[in-house]
This record gives C-alpha cells, sequence and structure tokens, in this order.
C-alpha cells in the first residue's frame, strides 16, 4: 500500500514546489491541500482533512508569514503558527504519523556573531518570531516524534518573496535601497524540499529511524540583504543602482535579526549530499524563472 503524504498550505511557494518535486516519487500518494480545505485557523477543518485521508506523513507548509502585519494580529498569528499544531501533533500522536513543520531563524535574534546551533539561546522579538517558537513548543510537546526545520530567507519563482520583489522593482525603478546590516542566508525552496524528500524516503523505503527534533536549515555562505539584492540583480543582468542602507534608515513595524546565519552542520549529517552554495542556488532560481517566463510567453 502506497504511504499517504499530506501538503499543506499547497499554493505557498514550498507546497507549490513540493508538488512539482513529487512526480518523481510516484511510490507515495500525494495529497496538496490549500487553506480552502486546511484551514489552520479551524480545527474542525484540520480534523476533517486529516480524519479523511489518513496521512503517514504531514508536510506542514502552511504558517502566517506576514512579519510586520503579525504585530497587529497577535492573536491570528498565534492561532495559526501555535494552537494549530497541538491539533496537527494530537491527531499525529494518536495514529503514528510523521510530521516535517517549517520554523524560522527568526526565533533566535541575539547578539551572538557566529553560526547559530539548534541548542542556542532563542530569543525571539517580534510577534512571529514568538508564535514560531511557541509552535515548536506545543507540536514538540503534543507529537515528541517530529521534525522542525529552522529555515531563514526562502525564496522561489513562486508568490511572494524577495527574490521576486526585487525582480519586480527592478522594473520599475532605476535605484533600489536595501539594508546592508542584517546577515544570514537565503533558503531556495528546491534546495529545502529535496532535502525533505531525502529524509523521508530513507524512512518510509529504506528504512531508517525519522529523525526528530529541531534542525536548521539554509542554503550554505553569509550573506546581507544588500548582497542578495546585489546578486540577483547581478545575475538576471539588471542594470538598476542599489544603495546599501541600515536598518534604522529603513524601519520596519517588527524588528529583524542582526545576524542569523544558521549552522547546518547537524542537519547535513542526515544528507547525502552537501547543501548547495546561496549563490549557486540563486542560479538555479533565475534559471528556472527565466524558463516559466518564456513557457508563458509561448503560451501567450
Amino acid at each position: 500500500m502506497k504511504k499517504k503524504i499530506l501538503i499543506s498550505g499547497a499554493n505557498g511557494q514550498l507546497g507549490k514546489t513540493f508538488g512539482i518535486l513529487s512526480d518523481k516519487y510516484s511510490n507515495w500518494e500525494w495529497y496538496f491541500l490549500t487553506k480552502k480545505v486546511f484551514d489552520l485557523e479551524s480545527k474542525s477543518s484540520v480534523s476533517a482533512s486529516l480524519n479523511h485521508i489518513k496521512p503517514d506523513v504531514i508536510i506542514n507548509c502552511a504558517a502566517y508569514t506576514a512579519v510586520d502585519q503579525a504585530e497587529s494580529e497577535i492573536e491570528k498569528a498565534m492561532l495559526i503558527n501555535n494552537t494549530s499544531l497541538g491539533w496537527i501533533g494530537e491527531y499525529a500522536k494518536k495514529n503514528d504519523c510523521k510530521i516535517i513543520h517549517f520554523s524560522t531563524d527568526y526565533v533566535y535574534h541575539n547578539s551572538c556573531n557566529r553560526p547559530l546551533v539548534e541548542t542556542g539561546e532563542c530569543s525571539p522579538k517580534s510577534v512571529y518570531g514568538k508564535s514560531k517558537l511557541a509552535g515548536e513548543k506545543t507540536l514538540l510537546s503534543s507529537q515528541p516524534d517530529s521534525l522542525i526545520i529552522r529555515t531563514s530567507w526562502v525564496y522561489s519563482p513562486f508568490g511572494k518573496n524577495f527574490f521576486l520583489t526585487i525582480q519586480k522593482l527592478a522594473e520599475e525603478r532605476e535605484e533600489l535601497k536595501v539594508v546592508n546590516d542584517q546577515i544570514g542566508s537565503p533558503t531556495y525552496t528546491f534546495d529545502l524540499a529535496k532535502s525533505c524528500l531525502q529524509i523521508m524516503d530513507d524512512h518510509l523505503s529504506n528504512n531508517k529511524s525519522f529523525p526528530t527534533g529541531i534542525f536548521n536549515y539554509s542554503n550554505e555562505g553569509a550573506c546581507s540583504w544588500y548582497d542578495f539584492a546585489h546578486a540577483i540583480l547581478e545575475l538576471s543582468d539588471k542594470k538598476v543602482r542599489l544603495i546599501p542602507v541600515s536598518s534604522e534608515e529603513f524601519p520596519a513595524k517588527a524588528p529583524r535579526p542582526a545576524f542569523s546565519l544558521m549552522s547546518k552542520k547537524k542537519i547535513g549529517s542526515l544528507l547525502n549530499q552537501p547543501i548547495p552554495h546561496w549563490r549557486d542556488a540563486l542560479k538555479n532560481c533565475i534559471d528556472l524563472a527565466y524558463s516559466k517566463l518564456i513557457r508563458q510567453n509561448k503560451r501567450s
């Protein structure tokens, strides 16, 4: 009997990425659920989907990710990013279901200037970061056999993200201002999803034990948002004047970590190939975005 894999947040950039990669795993039965049928604001919606599908693995790609908006929507952020994980975890515990859940580098937000490890101090300053940390605790409390992946600066050719924003603004403006004092590493959804699928395949197909607990994942290397924007423009061959600014000059409603570069040593021990450098990942994303644009133009 085929193993059933449930993907929540199917319309998001990570959910869409799993949708594309799922073709390579036809030995599993895939269920891609959007908010319409798997609404993390509704316990009855979540329970109905889980009880109907009876998944073997839940990959939770759904989340509240509006970082600034969360400052004024505390209850909604906590409901989606925290409370709902209790519902999912309770089901998984009762039905021997594995969970892969995604968290964020925003849970750290401390003054450390060396790569952050999973056992390090967590001190989120934003509502978003606090809701994600609370969700980690809720999930591990309700289903200890869960895999939580903290990731950062997620982007792809789909949805809303920094990569697409820079691409769009470069078509509209002659100059762009980007902060240069926040350091981390971008995460390309295809690299993240491929790593998750390898871990799942090791468990479901090769009978390896399913890893549990918290793991960091992003592409290798370090950069600022300014560096990332510069690389996006350079590799896309877009001629726009880029101006570095401080976080103080570019205020946001929610505080951001000044340093959130994460160590990937722990998750690296589970993978059968090195995590790609962020510039190599960016090149792959641009190639995919370009080929996607060509296909769209051919159809129009």
